[in-house]
């Protein structure tokens, strides 16, 4: 804990350059005679600490007495201080104690670059989560990880989206975070690379048996590649509504299935013309009927019976 201490009073002294006693004590949350302990040690260490008096006096380190990250840019040490979200972290078992990391980063910069990279860090602030706390529950993630770092063989139980589940033997290969939900990209026997949602692994255990990691698998690659496939794969449905300009923002405020509106062919009952694309007729119908009276479908026109037919059966509901 000392050693811990005694580097955290460096930082402090190379991110503000001179700090009184009573701040350092304020920051590490320990006593002022703590302090005056610790800079002895630092002093008997050989850390040119030293000690100016006055009024804005304090404890500083001189000024020869500097580590600086070597061979890298500004540009580069920028892109060091965007961290994942705290929850990513806490997810994977990381917990940040005590300075930032980020501090630690910038105490090793040099003075011309420190204020800039102080000012970006003070300004960017990554939030990877939805606005209403997430539901996922990724129970599984510090075993995933066990077997990631052992290359060992993974036995989960994975419950898929209609609610059954089964056991796998699979091959992890690494750990994706996307918004705020994490998946694991690993490797089936027959050497096909598959996707699961961690939230949905019931259970997960490290197997004793190792298995080989694909020499030239690059994670972030398949990643990608796997969006696009996923993307691809997915049926389109393009459809025309008339839609209210009281609704218009509703329905620009996610854009998810918004191809295009147009605000110039405003009607006289304020209808205003839109296309929108979704993945199933029985998506497009509840969507339509969701707005009920703001928005009407225009086409296709072998999709209006079904909107009517279900708004039917709704009111007979109700009857």
């Amino acid at each position: 804990m000392r050693a811990d201490r005694l580097l955290s009073i460096m930082i402090l002294l190379q991110n503000h350059e001179i700090m009184t006693t009573k701040e350092l004590a304020s920051k590490l949350e320990v006593s002022d005679r703590t302090i005056l302990r610790d800079m002895d040690a630092l002093s008997l260490a050989g850390v040119p600490v030293v000690a100016d008096r006055g009024k804005t006096g304090g404890w500083r380190l001189m000024d020869h007495y500097r580590s600086y990250l070597s061979g890298l840019k500004l540009e580069d040490t920028k892109a060091l201080f965007i961290l994942p979200s705290d929850q990513m972290l806490k997810d994977l078992g990381v917990e940040i104690d005590g300075l930032d990391i980020r501090q630690k980063l910038l105490a090793s910069l040099p003075g011309s670059s420190k204020s800039e990279a102080r000012h970006y860090m003070e300004k960017i602030y990554m939030d990877t989560g939805t606005w209403k706390p997430s539901n996922d529950k990724n129970k599984a993630l510090l075993m995933i990880q066990k077997a990631l770092w052992e290359d060992a063989k993974l036995n989960i139980v994975y419950q898929k989206t209609n609610g059954t589940s089964s056991q796998r033997v699979v091959s992890p290969l690494g750990l994706v975070a996307k918004g705020s939900s994490w998946y694991l990209v690993a490797m089936n026997d027959e050497g096909d690379y598959r996707n699961f949602k961690v939230s949905r692994i019931l259970e997960a255990e490290a197997a004793a048996e190792l298995f080989t990691r694909p020499a030239q698998f690059d994670l972030a690659a398949y990643w990608k590649q796997s969006k696009l496939n996923f993307a691809e794969s997915l049926p389109s449905l393009e459809v025309k509504v008339a839609a209210h300009a009281s609704i218009i923002g509703r329905l620009t405020f996610t854009d998810r299935f918004v191809e295009k509106i147009d605000m110039e062919t405003r009607a006289e009952d304020e209808m205003v013309s839109a296309t929108l694309r979704f993945n199933t007729e029985q998506e497009a119908v509840e969507f339509v009927l969701g707005f009920g009276g703001a928005m009407r479908l225009v086409q296709p026109e072998y999709l209006i019976e079904k909107v009517v037919q279900q708004a039917k059966a709704v009111i007979a509901i109700y009857e």
